[in-house]
């Protein structure tokens, strides 16, 4: 596999070309999930909830 930095960079790139850029929050995300400490699903899982509004 492919070392994550090169991985976040690809994906920064990626990223920027669509005009989109990336925080160190969100590079920080993915390598912990590429680094396995957390599945992606979890992941996907807590970010909804940070930005869910509770009534």
């Amino acid at each position: 596999m492919k070392d994550i930095e090169q991985i976040i960079k690809e994906v920064t790139g990626t990223m920027a070309m669509e005009g989109m850029h990336l925080r160190e929050e969100d590079k920080q995300r993915i390598r912990v999930c590429l680094s396995d400490q957390v599945t992606f699903d979890e992941m996907k899982k807590r970010i909804i909830q940070k930005h869910t509004v509770r009534i």
